[in-house]
C-alpha cells in the first residue's frame, strides 16, 4: 500500500503534463486554421527585417522642439509600441529633429495608427452632434438662419461658442468617405469641429477643460455591477492627477451630469476624448466624479477597451507627429546568424547529452527527455505569446534559450546526485528517490527563484534586445520548474519500481557498487575535490571501502589508526601485554 500513493501521484502528474501539451497544440492549431497564428515563431527586427518610419514632429503653438520633448516622445512611443508585447522595436531620434521607428515585420493598421496618434490628448465638452456626411450645398442653412451668439459663453458647453463661420465649417465637414481632412493641431481655448471615425459621427466641441497631462493612468477590464459582481461588459478605468485633474473633472461632470438628468439624450451631457484632432470616445456623464476615478462604459469589446486605455495612458505628448516616410528594411543580422545561433545551441545540447549518458548511463535518457519536453514547452509558449502578445524572437532571445540549456540540466544533476547520495547511505531506490527529491527540491526552487528574479530585474531595467534575452531566460526557468515537477520526478518514481533500475543494473546509473565513484561535476557549481579524486584512484573494487573510510568521524579514524599500529607491532615482535595496553589506551 505504501507504494500505491506515490505511483498514482506520479501517473496523475504525467497525465496533467500531457493534457497541457494537448491544450497548447490544439490552441495553436486553431489559430493556424483561422490564419491568426503560425507554427513558426514570429521573428524580431534583427532576423526578419521590417518597416522603418520617420516621424516629423510638430509643436503645439509657437516654439521650437527641445531635446527633452523628443526624448519624452521616444519614451512614450516605445511604451506604445511595446504595449502589445515584447516586439523589440528600435526607436531613436535622428538629427535632433525626427524620430525613427523601426518595427519588425509589417505593422498592422492599428499599430501604425497608434504611432501616428501622438498629439496632446485632451477632453472637450460636446456642444452639438451631426450626421457624418457633409450637408449638400443646396440644403445648407442660409446666412439669416445661421447661429448667432447672443451672449459671451459662460462655460465650455455653452452654444454661444457656435458662430456662423464655425457652423458653416460644421456643415461642410464629412466624417465618412470622402472624409474631409482636419487639422491635427487646434487651439485649446477655442471650439473645434471633430470626427469620430469609428462610427462616422461629427461634433462641435467646446474648448479644452481637462488636458491630457492630467491623466495619471488608465486600465481596462470587465465592469463590476452595483453588488460588486463582475459583468460581461468591458470598461475603461481612468485616474486623474490630484488635485488639479480631479478638481477640474468634478466641475465638468457636475455640469454635464445635470444635463444628463434633464435629458439623457442631450449631446451636451457628453464629454469627448480628443486625440490628434479626432474623437476617440464621447461618453455621457452619468455621475459626478469627485475623486478623479472615472469609469468609461459603452459597447466595448476587449480589444476596443484595451485600445482606448492605451491611448489614454500614453496619449499625453507635448508634440504631435506625422509619418514623413515609410519603407521596408532588410534584416540587420539575417537568418544566417539565426542558423549559427541554433547550431551553437545544438552543440551545447549535444555536449549535455554526451555528459548525461556518460555520467548517468540509462538514467541520462531521463535528462534527455526532460530537455526535449522543456524545449517543447518553451517553443509552444513563444508561439502562443507571439499570437496573443505580439512577442517576437530575436537573436538575443535565442541566446537566452541557449544559456538556459545548462541551467536546466543543472536541475536534473542536483536531483540525481541527491538520489545517489541516499543510495550511498544504504537506502533502497524507492526511498532514495523520495528522500532525494525532498532534499533536491529546495535547492532547485532556490536556484530557479534567483534566475527568475534576475530575469525580471533585467527585463524591467533594460530596453531593446536585452529585454528579449531576459524574457526567454525567465521563460525557460519557468519551463524547467514545470518539467522537473511534472515529468522528471514522476518518471523517476515510476522507474524506481522497475526491475532494471530497482535492482541497480550495471548500466542503470544507480548501481550501488558503482556509486563509490564521485562525479566530476555534482551540480550547483560543485566539482570533485582532490580528496574525492584520491578515493576514485583506489580502483573500482576499493570504492565502497574508500567511501566508508571517507565518511568516518575523527574518533573512528584515531581508533582505526591505533588498531593498525597494534597489528604492526605484533608483526615486529611486540608482546601480547603491550598490545593489550595499547588497546586499553585507545579505549
Amino acid at each position: 500500500m505504501a507504494r500505491t500513493g506515490p505511483t498514482s501521484s506520479a501517473r496523475r502528474m504525467l497525465l496533467w503534463l500531457v493534457a497541457i501539451f494537448i491544450v497548447c497544440i490544439i490552441t495553436v492549431g486553431g489559430g493556424v486554421l483561422t490564419n491568426a497564428a503560425s507554427w513558426v515563431p514570429k521573428l524580431g527586427l534583427d532576423l526578419e527585417g521590417g518597416t522603418q518610419m520617420i516621424l516629423a514632429p510638430k509643436v503645439e503653438g509657437a516654439g521650437n522642439i527641445t531635446a527633452e520633448q523628443l526624448d519624452q516622445a521616444v519614451s512614450i512611443i516605445r511604451q506604445r509600441v511595446d504595449g502589445s508585447g515584447v516586439s523589440e522595436a528600435q526607436i531613436a531620434t535622428e538629427g535632433g529633429r525626427n524620430v525613427v521607428v523601426s518595427m519588425p515585420g509589417k505593422p498592422t493598421t492599428e499599430e501604425r495608427d497608434l504611432i501616428k496618434a501622438s498629439a496632446n490628448m485632451n477632453f472637450r465638452p460636446v456642444i452639438q452632434i451631426g450626421q457624418g456626411a457633409a450637408v449638400p450645398v443646396a440644403e445648407r442653412l442660409p446666412a439669416d438662419k445661421l447661429p448667432k451668439p447672443t451672449a459671451k459663453p459662460i462655460n465650455a458647453s455653452d452654444p454661444n461658442w457656435v458662430d456662423a463661420a464655425l457652423y458653416k465649417e460644421f456643415e461642410a465637414t464629412s466624417c465618412v468617405a470622402p472624409i474631409t481632412e482636419r487639422p491635427t493641431i487646434s487651439d485649446p481655448n477655442k471650439p473645434m469641429i471633430s470626427c469620430e471615425h469609428d462610427n462616422g459621427v461629427k461634433y462641435i466641441l467646446g474648448p479644452v477643460e481637462v488636458p491630457g497631462k492630467w491623466i495619471k493612468t488608465a486600465s481596462y477590464g470587465l465592469q463590476q455591477g452595483a453588488q460588486g459582481v463582475t459583468t460581461n461588459q468591458w470598461s475603461v478605468q481612468l485616474t486623474l492627477t490630484q488635485p488639479e485633474g480631479a478638481k477640474a473633472f468634478k466641475e465638468v461632470t457636475q455640469r454635464l451630469h445635470a444635463k444628463y438628468l434633464a435629458n439623457p439624450q442631450d449631446p451636451q451631457s457628453q464629454f469627448a476624448i480628443v486625440l490628434d484632432g479626432n474623437v476617440i470616445s464621447a461618453p455621457a456623464s452619468m455621475a459626478v466624479i469627485t475623486d478623479g476615478q472615472s469609469s468609461i462604459t459603452g459597447n466595448f469589446t476587449e480589444d476596443s477597451s484595451k485600445s482606448l486605455a492605451d491611448k489614454l495612458k500614453f496619449g499625453a505628448l507635448p508634440i504631435s507627429f506625422e509619418i514623413q516616410s515609410e519603407e521596408q528594411i532588410s534584416a540587420t543580422l539575417g537568418l544566417q546568424q539565426l542558423e549559427m545561433g541554433m547550431l551553437a545551441g545544438l552543440i551545447g545540447l549535444g555536449l549535455v547529452v554526451v555528459y548525461s549518458l556518460f555520467q548517468y548511463r540509462a538514467l541520462g535518457f531521463v535528462t534527455i527527455l526532460s530537455l526535449v519536453i522543456a524545449g517543447g514547452i518553451t517553443y509552444l509558449a513563444i508561439i502562443l505569446l507571439g499570437w496573443s502578445e505580439n512577442y517576437r524572437l530575436s537573436l538575443a532571445g535565442v541566446a537566452g534559450i541557449i544559456v538556459s540549456i545548462g541551467q536546466t540540466a543543472d536541475s536534473f544533476i542536483v536531483y540525481f546526485e541527491r538520489v545517489r547520495d541516499e543510495l550511498r547511505d544504504g537506502r533502497g531506490l524507492v526511498a532514495a528517490v523520495e528522500n532525494g527529491w525532498l532534499r533536491a527540491k529546495r535547492t532547485i526552487l532556490a536556484s530557479k527563484a534567483v534566475n527568475i528574479l534576475a530575469s525580471l530585474v533585467l527585463y524591467f531595467v533594460a530596453v531593446g534586445n536585452v529585454k528579449g534575452f531576459a524574457f526567454t531566460l525567465g521563460l525557460t526557468a519557468v519551463a524547467d520548474l514545470i518539467v522537473v515537477f511534472m515529468f522528471t520526478h514522476p518518471t523517476l518514481q515510476l522507474l524506481a519500481r522497475t526491475k532494471f533500475f530497482g535492482e541497480g543494473h550495471h548500466f542503470s546509473g544507480l548501481d550501488p557498487v558503482q556509486l563509490g565513484a564521485v562525479p566530476l561535476y555534482r551540480g550547483a557549481g560543485r566539482f570533485r575535490s582532490p580528496q574525492d579524486s584520491l578515493a576514485v584512484a583506489k580502483g573500482k573494487n576499493a570504492r565502497a571501502a574508500g567511501e566508508a573510510e571517507r565518511r568516518q568521524t575523527i574518533a573512528e579514524r584515531r581508533l582505526a589508526a591505533k588498531q593498525a599500529e597494534m597489528v604492526g607491532s605484533r608483526g615486529t615482535g611486540s608482546t601480547a601485554s603491550e598490545a593489550g595496553d595499547d588497546a586499553k589506551e585507545s579505549n
